[in-house]
């Protein structure tokens, strides 16, 4: 139907073309070179802006580590029992030569605080008290220099606690409390363009430095930093280049953000978007205006021409409307010679291909409501069913239920039994397609798997033996958190070896594919012997996976069924592969 109203006749289509060849070109060059003069301005812009956060990340570098290595002249010298006036002195000349430094504290190899001066604070000497348990010790122990999160004195002035040890442990460690309101001094002094700016966020995205002091004052209110911290996750990761946001007044802005070393910080640049993008309107508004001449002198050239082509367009509308609603079986005929023949000629033929695939599709689907999905896809490669005509093979067929099921299901509502059985038929569908095993059938708790049958595997025991091992590691898990609700169930495999007839079984519009014989009773019958996290097999299976997996005895068992005691033998799920011997149990 949108087909229709585009193209009602020859006018539309001639006024299209004419119009698309006379403003299609026009349109090129306009984005074009609108589109290398943003690339260009935008590559100026990164560069500008991430020259600009990359100089003031290390100048606010340079700015910690020249405290940190001023601190570390604190912790040369190892300590003694004895008080250390000297340590004063050389504490005091520090606050002389770092003004940003706030207070200091020495503390000896023991963690003990010997002296701490301070600007604003009382001094104390030789206090000794016991700060081996406190972040800032054990941060610098382990990585010699430690810096903190910012916090805010007063909830105003941005301060940073930082902490060196010595490079031998009877030196001690000297922890610093540093004023970062003289970083303002470096982002004051970044300018880009007329109004572009820097400024610096802690690594939770609190503003520790911005040319306008009086936010900084306020950086730990929430309300303060959250659009700058907004501008920080737009740019992602230090040095990804840069991305468009919002500042605090609501203007885009572009930013670009380099990472400050140590304490885990983030310089941002940011310029508004209209300022940085200016020269490139310019452009675009030059762009419209040529596309504007252009559309009107090819609607004016377009409006003078329309004739024929229309019924091949309707035919072919038509005929796609009908293969697109199923009509497979349609075919558009046209016979003009030209390429819209050849068009209605490719429809045809994709109609014929469509046809085929769905008549393929729904067999397939047929298949596999009835049939396990490796039977179908089988069926579906040999290209006919004859595959799962009865014959004889050598088959490993797995057993498996839960024990006290009956008992629990009568206890319970409905709902509760159906969301444990979909959870138990969960794992055991992944178990089962994770090895490629065939599900025969299930009822209520139990389970009938087959391998080696239809399709062929190698090792069909030690496949089966897996199998089983990882259906009872998957149940046993869902076990342990339905004990944990009060249910008192477990959950049982057999595993029998031999020959059996396979094949399919039923009436005209129902089939199974099964296997019919005394390994199937045998399977059943130790399944039905297994206790909760048992894992039975026949010597036959036993014989197949010795020396492969771990092994035990467990005697001679009288089966329901078969004259003569027969050898059981079990799995231990929980224990690695074995050296192969057999072994009894106790």
């Amino acid at each position: 139907m949108i087909v229709r109203e585009r193209f009602r006749g020859l006018f539309q289509k001639y006024l299209l073309v004419l119009f698309m060849a006379v403003a299609i070109p026009l349109a090129i060059n306009g984005i074009v070179e609108a589109w290398f003069g943003y690339r260009d301005q935008r590559a100026r812009l990164d560069q500008l802006l991430g020259v600009q956060a990359t100089s003031a990340a290390a100048e606010i570098h340079d700015f910690i580590y020249g405290i940190t290595n001023q601190l570390g002249w604190l912790v040369q010298v190892p300590w003694s029992d004895e008080p250390d006036e000297r340590r004063r002195t050389e504490a005091l000349r520090l606050f002389r030569q770092a003004p940003a430094i706030v207070s200091l504290a020495l503390l000896d190899n023991r963690g003990l605080e010997r002296l701490y001066v301070s600007r604003i604070g009382l001094n104390r000497i030789e206090s000794r008290t016991d700060r081996s348990a406190d972040p800032a010790v054990i941060g610098a122990r382990s990585g010699q220099v430690w810096f903190s999160d910012v916090s805010y004195h007063r909830g105003s002035e941005p301060r940073l606690t930082v902490a060196v040890v010595g490079n031998r442990p009877s030196v001690g460690v000297v922890i610093a409390e540093v004023n970062l309101k003289l970083i303002w001094d470096v982002i004051s002094a970044i300018k880009v363009g007329k109004t572009g700016f820097a400024f610096v966020l802690d690594r939770p995205g609190r503003l520790i430095a911005h040319p306008d002091i009086s936010l900084v004052l306020r950086g730990a209110e929430e309300a303060t930093s959250k659009p700058f911290r907004a501008i920080r996750d737009a740019i992602g990761p230090a040095g990804s280049g840069f991305a468009t946001s919002r500042d605090v007044h609501g203007h885009e802005v572009a930013a670009v953000a380099a990472p400050v070393a140590g304490p885990d910080w983030t310089v941002v640049v940011e310029q508004p978007l209209a300022e940085a993008y200016a020269p490139i309107y310019a452009v675009l508004w030059r762009t419209v205006a040529l596309l504007a001449g252009g559309t009107i002198l090819a609607a004016l050239l377009a409006y003078a021409l329309a004739h024929r082509m229309t019924e091949p367009i309707r035919v072919l509308e038509e005929g796609t409307e009908r293969i697109g609603a199923g009509s497979f079986d349609h075919r558009i005929s046209i016979e003009t010679g030209d390429e819209f023949q050849r068009l209605a000629n490719s429809f045809n033929k994709m109609a014929a291909e469509l046809a085929l695939g769905q008549e393929h599709q729904e067999r397939i689907a047929k298949l596999k409501r009835f049939l396990a999905p490796q039977v179908a896809d089988l069926v579906d490669r040999a290209g006919d069913d004859s595959v799962l005509d009865g014959r004889r093979a050598e088959v490993v067929v797995i057993f498996c239920d839960l024990r006290g099921f009956t008992a629990f299901s009568a206890a319970l509502a409905p709902e509760e039994v159906m969301n444990v059985l979909s959870e138990y038929y969960e794992v055991l569908g992944k178990a089962i397609t994770q090895f490629e095993a065939t599900l025969i059938s299930f009822s209520g708790d139990g389970l009938m798997v087959l391998v080696n049958a239809p399709v062929p595997v190698e090792e069909p025991a030690l496949r089966a033996v897996d199998l089983a091992v990882e259906m009872q590691k998957s149940v046993q898990r869902l076990i342990a958190g339905w004990r944990s609700r009060g249910y008192q169930v477990g959950f049982g495999i057999g595993l029998a070896s031999g020959a059996a007839t396979v094949g399919r079984i039923g009436y005209a519009s129902r089939f199974d594919y099964t296997a019919i014989g005394s390994v199937v009773n045998l399977a059943a019958r130790l399944c039905a012997s297994a206790a909760d996290r048992e894992i039975l097999i026949d010597s036959e299976v036993a014989e197949c996976v010795r020396g492969k997996r771990f092994l035990v005895e467990l005697g001679d068992r009288q089966i329901k069924g078969f004259d003569e005691a027969i050898p059981v033998f079990g799995i231990s799920f929980d224990t690695p592969i074995a050296d192969g011997k057999l072994r009894r149990p106790g």
